[in-house]
Formats: structure tokens, sequence, C-alpha cells
């Protein structure tokens, strides 16, 4: 009997946390600070979320179009996002033809192939550590190599302060950034399934190809994304490697190197110019180009879960 009594206890205390009813102070004070951070969080968005778009109203209600596809001008009421959306579209571009190859590449070979040497931990830890270095440092670093060191390359009639040294300099940024989070969806990959593939005679090649890869997908494309986001939105490295925060021409009759090559803008380095602006009209254009900034990354973060569902696989 002695040994039944603690036994109905433990039931009885598992039925009554099963539903809910059991009294646990500690708990429910923890449940509640979780919901009051959420809660806290969301307020602090939807007030920022709120003053700019009514502080955009003005622009987004008379020239909503207009100031999609007109260029940067002098004139607050003629300059639009045309040429900063663009500018970062190809920046972005060049970040996920160089980042997302070397960074999905590194991760696969630390992960899958590489011994667990000292060497390599130490390899891990320093990726980590550049994960976590502000965005500065990487534009000083694309300063001195690429704009300084390879002008001759990356802009010989820019002084290197162009297309090219921008997205080197952004994909090296997110370059840390793509090797974890690859490593973590990777290392999410549960070991029967490498076991299983292996026992039917599978290579190292073939379990990686038709089964890790395929069950690290929705990982790696979420954390792609998300990164390419962050690239988008960053504008220290940009005005450190070159970005024109100004007026800026862009002749028509210009090949695809030449572009590269050029002067460029992004819509990040736009906003900050145009923050330091005084002006009502300059106030209405910043916020506008904030709105079309946020959905944007929206629609990113969008594409983000799509992906992420579309090749979600059950094992």
């Amino acid at each position: 009997m002695a040994a039944i009594a603690p036994t109905r206890q433990v039931q009885g205390s598992v039925e009554l946390a099963l539903r809910g009813k059991k009294r646990d102070l500690y708990g429910r004070f923890f449940q509640a600070t979780l919901l009051l951070s959420l809660l806290l969080s969301l307020a602090i968005l939807i007030v920022l979320l709120g003053t700019a778009i009514s502080d955009a109203w003005p622009v987004l209600s008379t020239r909503a179009g207009d100031f999609l596809t007109s260029n940067v001008s002098r004139l607050d009421t003629r300059a639009g996002v045309r040429q900063g959306i663009v500018g970062s579209l190809i920046l972005i571009g060049f970040v996920a033809a160089v980042a997302l190859p070397l960074g999905i590449a590194a991760a696969i070979y630390l992960q899958e192939y590489a011994k667990d040497t000292r060497t390599n931990r130490l390899l891990t830890t320093n990726i980590r550590n550049l994960a976590g270095v502000p965005s500065i440092v990487y534009g000083i670093l694309g300063l001195v190599l690429f704009v300084q060191t390879m002008r001759t390359v990356t802009g010989p009639d820019t002084f290197g302060r162009s297309f090219i040294s921008g997205g080197l300099t952004l994909a090296v940024l997110v370059l840390p950034i793509v090797i974890l989070i690859t490593m973590e969806a990777l290392r999410a990959v549960p070991k029967s399934i490498r076991e299983a593939a292996y026992g039917v005679g599978a290579t190292r090649w073939e379990v990686v190809r038709s089964h890790v890869l395929p069950y690290a997908a929705p990982g790696i494309f979420t954390g792609v994304i998300l990164s390419l986001a962050r690239a988008f939105g960053e504008t220290a490295p940009l005005l450190l490697v070159g970005a024109v925060t100004g007026y800026l021409s862009t002749p028509g009759s210009r090949s695809p190197l030449e572009i590269l090559q050029g002067q460029y803008t992004a819509l990040p380095t736009q906003i900050f110019s145009w923050s330091r602006l005084a002006g009502e009209g300059w106030k209405a254009n910043t916020a506008a180009a904030i709105v079309v900034l946020l959905v944007i990354i929206l629609v990113v973060n969008l594409a983000a879960i799509l992906l992420r569902n579309r090749y979600d696989r059950k094992w």
C-alpha cells in the first residue's frame, strides 16, 4: 500500500497538469511573463508601422506609382525609389550568386565530410564569431579590399565604388550566416536516415544528395532567404564602399559589365540620405521608402515560408 499511494499521487498530478488545473504558480508567472513580452513586442511593432504608414500616407495616397517609377531627384515632389530598388535587386543577385554556393558547399563539407578535429572545431568557432561581427566592420573590409586594392577590377572609372564592390561586401557579410544556418539544417537530419542509406550500400555522396539535402532543404531555403533579406536591408557597409547617397545619373547605353563597374545606389542608402534632409516633403518620402522596403522584405519572408512548405518532407 505504501508503494501504491505515491503512484496514485503521481497519476493525479499528471492528470491535473494535462488538464491545466495543477497549481503551478511559478509556471503561470513564467507563462504570463512570456505573454507580456509578446504583447509588448507586438505593440512596439504596431506603433512603428503605424507611424511609418501615417508619415508616408501623403506620398502613397497621391503619387504611389510615380514614387515607385521615378529616379532620384533633388526635388522632393519628383524623387522616387526606382534606382534604389533596382540597385538593391542587383546587389542581392550578386550576393545570391557568390555567397549561397560557397556557403552551402562549405557547410556540407564541414558537417558531412570533415572529421571532428581540433582544427575543424576552431574553424567552426571562428565562423560563429564572424556571424556576430558588426556589419560596419565588413564595410571597412570591403573598402580596403574591394574598393582600394581591387579597383582595377571592381571599377576602374569609379575608383572601385561599384556594384561589384558592394555586392562582394554584402556576400562576405552573409557568408558566415549561410554556413551556420546550413550546418544547423544538416545537423537536424536524423542519423537513422543516414544509417538506413548506408545500410543499403549507398555511398556518402549518394546519401548526401538523395537523403540529407532533401530533408534539410526547408531549413536551408528559409535561412538563405532570411540572409538575403538581411543583406537587402543593410546600409552601413554600402555607405563605406561607395553607394551614392545623392543624385545619381545612370546612362542608358551601357554594357552589363559597365553597369556592374559603375556607380550605384540602394534603397537603404536612399532612406539614409533622405532622412538627413529638412522639410516635410523629404520626411514623407523617407517614410514611404521605408514602407516600400518593409513590403519587399515581407515578400521575401513570404517566399521563404512557401519554399519551406513546398520542400518539407515527412519521413
